[in-house]
């Protein structure tokens, strides 16, 4: 997949970029930036972890099941929302957010897509590219940010990512999961302003 995604950014013709890589995609921001990393300015890191190492959780059977995404307003309450009335209400309204969208509405993965996106997470650190052992080379700024309760990509494993980096600022979302982005919307991207002006 980061393989994909350089290809992608070669087409452009882009010589230097910012990183967003969020869940899955912040595995593959890893993958590229140690891959090329005179192509990578700045990197945020949301949601994610750093892979198979000390102090850190494997992925559990909670990550299996998410895989394919929530395929329904209860299913995204649920598995990316805390269960407190602030967030699930900000969930709520995420959904809602969601719904107004007439164009290019992503689908929802099934069978096929399902299942490559679960080998993808259960084997992307592994092997002779996992990125774990690597961290320490990434000397590029990185906003690592998470919410205080994530049940997919549980929490410590954003903190272990930022102690491992050696360029790194960590910011823990109150009150939230793994869909904080979406619940802090404004504030997240007021603080990714913040990381990639400075």
């Amino acid at each position: 997949m980061a393989q994909y995604a350089l290809d992608f950014l070669d087409t452009l013709n882009l010589t230097q970029v910012d990183l967003l890589g969020f869940s899955l995609g912040g595995y593959i921001a890893q993958h590229l930036t140690l891959r090329r990393p005179q192509l990578v300015r700045r990197l945020i890191l949301a949601g994610t972890g750093a892979g198979r190492g000390e102090g850190t959780q494997d992925l559990n059977q909670t990550i299996l099941e998410a895989a394919s995404g929530p395929s329904s307003r209860n299913g995204l309450l649920q598995l990316f929302f805390e269960p407190t009335e602030t967030s699930q209400a900000a969930g709520a309204a995420f959904w809602d957010r969601l719904q107004t969208r007439t164009d290019e509405h992503d689908p929802f993965l099934t069978g096929p897509g399902v299942q490559a996106q679960r080998t993808a997470l259960t084997r992307w650190d592994q092997g002779e590219d996992a990125a774990y052992p690597r961290l320490r080379e990434m000397t590029h700024p990185v906003l690592v940010a998470g919410g205080s309760h994530d049940l997919i990509i549980l929490t410590v494993n954003a903190i272990r990512l930022a102690q491992r980096l050696p360029n790194a600022q960590l910011i823990l979302y109150p009150d939230s999961g793994h869909g904080f982005l979406f619940q802090y919307h404004t504030l997240f991207g007021e603080h990714a302003t913040l990381f990639l002006e400075s």
